[in-house]
Parts: structure tokens; sequence; C-alpha cells
């Protein structure tokens, strides 16, 4: 492939895993496009889809793959941790080889506007794809979530859409798409289940509040372990890297008398990304090779590969 894009999909469904595989099924189904995998956590009631293609694939596969999931989630009945606005809640894109951030803007706007030309999804434009002020922080545009949101865009035009009216689809709300840098989802569990205990720190660690630089916090609990968890975007690994971030929030841990159990990543992380030892030194739960994002391309062309030669060589047998 001469162009590669990236899109790391939310979708707000990470229980039912019928509504999740049909959702996987439309990538898989689309030509050029090719699905990485899927990461769903039942606490935050969220999935991420990660999948590549160039830039007519991607937005095909995003666009199908968002279309099913308009149909399938109800956010009239959605309850997780995670804020969000929509069914399809965050679709970014991000430039891997042959592209770059504008063509991903681009990209940006050409879904933006089928989504709320074809589906009545109204769409927010956000990070390096935003057009407005304000537009860049996801947060800013999720604040009141859906069910604030709804109210909101009739009567206040700073929160209005891009793209589409300015009422939220009834049961899929509306979705933020963008264009962004490489980040990396990462959550660390406490030892403690005082959601008080993770807020305080998530304040403490984010750059908003004077903490790291390009780290995003929040403070949860995680009903399903009893633990309260700090979960984070690292937006510039190079900058902050994943065992600065560890260390950081360890160290306001133990300021407030207890301990770090363990992280995870969620999703792909890029090999550069990871230090020597760094499931061992970040407590990484359930962590392998497939993670690293490098390794799981290669995988997926080396079975698109063989594919092919065996339709080749069956095709030949007949012959």
């Amino acid at each position: 492939m001469k162009e590669v894009v990236e899109c790391a999909m939310n979708v707000s469904e990470g229980r039912d895993k019928t509504k999740l595989e049909a959702i996987a099924g439309q990538i898989e189904d689309t030509p050029e496009a090719f699905l990485l995998g899927y990461s769903a956590d039942p606490a935050h009631h969220r999935t991420v889809f990660t999948f590549i293609g160039n830039q007519n694939a991607i937005i095909e596969a995003a666009f199908r793959a968002g279309e099913k999931a308009v149909q399938l989630i109800d956010l009239r009945v959605h309850k997780g941790v995670h804020p969000r606005i929509g069914a399809v809640d965050v679709i970014p894109f991000v430039p891997l080889q042959g592209v770059n951030m504008h063509d991903c803007v681009q990209i940006a706007h050409r879904l933006a506007r089928r989504i709320a030309g074809d589906l009545h999804v109204p769409a927010y434009l956000y990070a390096e794809a935003a057009i407005r002020a304000g537009g860049r922080d996801l947060s800013s545009i999720r604040r009141g979530e859906f069910e604030g949101l709804s109210d909101q865009v009739v009567s206040d035009p700073a929160r209005q859409p891009d793209y589409g009216s300015n009422r939220l689809h009834p049961t899929a709300g509306a979705v933020a798409v963008g264009a962004r840098p490489i980040l990396i989802a990462y959550n660390i569990f406490l030892d403690t289940s005082e959601l008080e205990v993770a807020r305080r720190i998530a304040v403490r660690i984010r750059e908003s509040s004077g903490g790291l630089p390009g780290v995003k916090a929040l403070g949860f609990y995680i009903g399903y372990r009893d633990l309260a968890q700090v979960s984070m975007n690292v937006a510039d690994y190079q900058q902050t890297s994943l065992s600065r971030v560890f260390e950081g929030v360890q160290r306001e841990a133990r300021r407030l008398e207890t301990d770090v159990l363990s992280s995870e990543i969620v999703g792909l992380v890029p090999q550069a990304a990871l230090e020597r030892n760094a499931p061992e030194i970040l407590k990484l739960e359930g962590f392998d090779s497939n993670q690293i994002l490098e390794n799981r391309i290669t995988e997926v062309f080396d079975k698109k590969r063989r594919a092919l030669g065996e339709k080749e060589n069956s095709t030949k047998r007949m012959e």
C-alpha cells in the first residue's frame, strides 16, 4: 500500500459481542480496508475499532461501520463510565504512510459531511480538523454528554455542529470526527476502590492542570473489578513516555496512601512507544506482541498475501 491511513473509531458499545462483530464485519467487507482489531471495555461500555486503508477505503470503511453502529446502538439506554455524545462517538484519522495531516483533515471533513447528510447524525470536527475556536478540544465537545448536548445544541449557537442539523439523532446522538497524530489509550488500576482518589490523581497528572505534557486523564470507578482507575490518552509518547506516565501516577497514588496495581494499553501501540521490558515496568495486563501496531499490520498483510496466493493457486488448478 502506497497510502496508509489509520482510523481508531470509538463506538458506545462494549458488552454485546453480536453487535460488535456486526460492526467489525462492515470494515472487513470494505475493499482495500484492513481491520487490525478491536478492544471492548464493558465498564466504559465502549469499543475501539482500529483499521487501516488508503484514503478512499478508510472513508468507506468508517462510514459503513458507523452506519451499522447507528442502526444497532441506542444511547437512551446506554450507561457506561466514559463520557460520550454518540453511538459512534469519535472517529479520528491518523497519517501513517504516504499521506500527511492535511490529507487526514480532508478525509475527516468528507466523512463528517457524509455522516451528517446520509445518516442524519450531526458531526463535530475536532483536533487538527477543527474549523472553529474551541473545536480542537474533544472534552469541550463532549461537555454535557448525549443527554445535556441534546438540549444545548438547540439553544446555544456555540454548541451547534459543524455539519448537519442542530437536532441530535434521537438514538445515535452526534459524532466527533478528527485528524491527529498517533495517540495511546492507557489505563492504570489503583489499589483502591475510592473514585475520589483516582479523580485527584487525574487532576494532578493531566496537562490541563499543569501535569504531564500531552496527557489527558480522568478518574473512574470500575465496578466489575471494584477498583478505581486513572484513564488516560497520551497524545505525544515521544515527549511523555508511558513509563513517565506510570511513574507519575504511582507517585501521586503513594502520596495518597495507595499504590498502582497494574496498567493496560487499549488497542494498539507503536513499537517506538515501548521501552525495553515495558510489560514488566508498566505492570501491563494481558499484553502481547499483537498489540504492537507494526506487528499487527504485518500480520494482516501477510494473511492477505497468503489468501491471494491460495486463490491464485486454486485458479491455476482449475485451468
